[in-house]
């Protein structure tokens, strides 16, 4: 079932990865789709203060392509693929290893040459100024609840 939000600004779609990160265990992969601007970096912003990591530590990774955030329960792994155009380069990234140790969150994971089956998707539309629409949907392994100011598909 997946889950839409409604988010008017940078803080409330952080809250959104905020609400989410305490679900997640070792191995869960987080796909983020969404136009340049859209706001995956901010939902990774909140998944990493949910998870216990200084959100002021995140940054987008489009040029380093994966960050490593610990000192949370759990870590967190933030791969951005946009500059990426080969599968081997995707490949050599070994996103597939990092996922077992901790939390994957994947921007751009249209790059990837294949998308895990048990991975949480999340696509962030913008909506114009600073509204979003944030469609959550779990793998079949993840129940996800919110807060209330969501609507059920």
């Amino acid at each position: 079932m997946t889950t839409t939000l409604i988010t008017h600004s940078e803080a409330e779609t952080g809250a959104a990865g905020r609400a989410l990160a305490p679900r997640l265990s070792p191995g869960s992969v987080v796909l983020l789709f969404g136009d340049l601007g859209a706001g995956k970096t901010a939902f990774v912003r909140g998944l990493a203060e949910g998870l216990g990591v200084d959100p002021a530590e995140v940054s987008s990774p489009t040029f380093t392509l994966l960050q490593e955030y610990r000192g949370g329960r759990i870590p967190l792994f933030h791969a951005d693929l946009y500059r990426l155009n080969d599968a081997r380069e995707v490949e050599d990234l070994g996103l597939e290893e990092l996922a077992a140790d901790g939390v994957l969150a994947i921007e751009w994971p249209e790059k990837l040459p294949r998308r895990p089956s048990e991975s949480i998707r999340v696509r962030i539309e913008d909506a114009g100024d600073e509204t979003r629409t944030i469609h959550i949907t779990p793998s079949p392994t993840h129940h996800i609840t919110t807060s209330p100011t969501h609507s059920d598909r």
